[in-house]
């Protein structure tokens, strides 16, 4: 059973779309996460405050952290935890913000960690200084 946040999930033989008003709407032609065969993928999720759909103001500790709740909130409408979660790609648009950015991170795996790839990119949207996709595999 779906938690009560669930908004959307539609179900054909291949995949699930997930959405949840516990994070923010996709802003474009994209799903908030994809569930296919045990596997969730989750867009990259920026530091939007799903309340007000308006980009947290903040250093890239505190932009990390709602990207983290925005994170959480996805997982949880699936089903998932942060404990499901196997790879995550970060990217920066300072990796000089890397250390920071990896001490809010750490908080939510700080066992078995999943496998991770960071990059510092041009320009995110909307401004952001970070950005995160994750991918969660349910063992069966």
């Amino acid at each position: 059973m779906k938690p009560n946040n669930l908004t959307s999930l539609n179900s054909s033989s291949m995949k699930n779309i997930i959405a949840t008003t516990l994070a923010p709407k996709a802003i474009g032609p994209y799903s908030q996460a994809v569930e296919v065969n045990g596997m969730l993928f989750i867009s990259g999720q920026i530091p939007i405050d799903p309340a007000t759909s308006k980009v947290i103001e903040g250093d890239i500790k505190e932009q990390t952290e709602q990207v983290m709740k925005n994170i959480a909130a996805i997982l949880d409408a699936a089903g998932y935890t942060f404990q499901d979660v196997v790879k995550s790609t970060c990217l920066l648009s300072d990796m000089n913000n890397f250390a920071a950015m990896n001490e809010v991170y750490g908080k939510y795996y700080s066992v078995d960690a999943p496998a991770r790839a960071a990059y510092g990119v041009v320009k995110l949207p909307l401004g952001v200084l970070i950005e995160i996709e994750t991918i969660a595999v349910k063992a069966k």
